[in-house]
């Protein structure tokens, strides 16, 4: 197959029809509410909680700011473990917030903290865990909350990735304190950029309500200091508009998923993605790791694909805890396994759109590299 002449890019925003998106949007031209809790950020909201089976969901201007402000709200002090294998965002969180992340290291088969070493690391200043669902790939949840219990600490998981998944049957924000996501652009579903926060805490979902709106509890009493953090009327029209056709875009995510299995399996030094027993994917995202045994190493893959049209991502490299703003601070060799796994992990093309014939083609390019 020849090179595509357009580039193929590691990801493709989804976007409904439209007209359909420009006729949800013409109402705000005779209300002229464009933010400030209108009337499609509340209906968002409402079919959010249907959709995610959760009690409360707080939109967002973007998911960071979710992340930050609900560290915020926890009230969260001194250390919270974390893992150092994630986008740089939840350890800008955490240090944001005055607090000293803590790194556990990963699990090797789903890159996802490894829930057996945490209690190594709690101390008499850890306040909470915040794990990561990486790649869609769900923590040891059981585990995890066990541990907090045991050492009453709070859990704040980070979803970003795992938008529209279910564990055993419960929708993913329903676990731990509170969770966070994403719907930036890159992201399963996006409402253009923005974010949420879910919880079964109404006093919580209140405070954060409070705190992304400059702390402002009524018309003359702001009793917190907070944010501007509220998502607006046109965000919430994108995001009205592409839940409507979620299911139909994680379908075809999972074709999409199913050829590059189809085409990688097996094949000695690379090493795919787990497939997680009780999860329903979302299908986010396709990570390859390159072991020795394949011949090439993850650098020369990735440039051989540009050299075809072809956008993989690191992702995650550098890991967090060795990038250049925390120079000294950190020792990313008490983390090998993410330290390793970021050195050789490529996230492959794969987006709704992306045809069979191109995942074809991306896996010819890769497998050139084959010894």
């Amino acid at each position: 197959m020849k090179d595509s002449e357009k580039p193929i890019l590691v990801t493709r925003s989804s976007l409904p029809p439209f007209e359909e998106f420009m006729e949800a949007v013409r109402p705000l031209w005779d209300s002229v509410w464009l933010t400030n809790f209108g009337a499609n950020h509340e209906k968002l909201k409402d079919e959010l909680i249907k959709y995610m089976k959760v009690p409360y969901v707080s939109l967002f201007v973007n998911g960071h700011s979710a992340l930050e402000l609900c560290i915020q709200a926890l009230e969260l002090t001194g250390e919270v473990i974390t893992t150092p294998y994630t986008f740089v965002s939840t350890t800008h969180a955490i240090i944001r917030n005055g607090l000293t992340p803590v790194f556990c290291d990963i699990h090797p088969g789903d890159y996802t903290m490894d829930a057996d070493q945490i209690e190594d690391l709690i101390t008499e200043r850890t306040s909470a865990i915040l794990p990561v669902h990486v790649y869609g790939n769900v923590c040891n949840i059981e585990k995890i909350e066990a541990v907090a219990r045991k050492h009453h600490l709070k859990v704040l998981y980070d979803a970003a990735h795992t938008f529209g998944e279910t564990y055993k049957g419960k929708g993913i924000g329903s676990f731990g304190d509170a969770s966070m996501f994403s719907f930036h652009a890159t992201k399963v579903f996006n409402t253009i950029e923005g974010g949420a926060v879910t919880t079964s805490d109404r006093e919580l979902y209140e405070k954060l309500h409070r705190l992304k709106d400059f702390g402002i509890r009524d018309e003359e009493t702001i009793d917190g200091v907070g944010a501007n953090g509220k998502m607006n009327e046109f965000q919430a029209i994108m995001g009205l508009c592409n839940l409507k056709h979620l299911e139909e875009e994680i379908e075809k995510r999972r074709l999409v998923v199913e050829r590059y299995r189809e085409n990688l399996s097996g094949v000695e030094g690379l090493k795919l993605n787990a497939v997680q027993k009780d999860v329903r994917s979302n299908y986010a995202y396709f990570p390859v790791v390159f072991e020795d045994a394949f011949g090439e190493d993850r650098n020369q893959v990735f440039e051989r694909l540009k050299r075809h049209n072809i956008f993989s991502r690191k992702y995650f490299y550098p890991l967090t805890s060795s990038l250049a703003c925390f120079e000294g601070r950190f020792r990313p060799q008490d983390t090998p396994r993410a330290l390793d796994t970021a050195n050789r992990v490529l996230t492959l093309p794969i987006s709704a759109s992306l045809s069979l014939e191109l995942v074809d083609h991306i896996c010819e390019v890769i497998l050139e590299g084959h010894r």
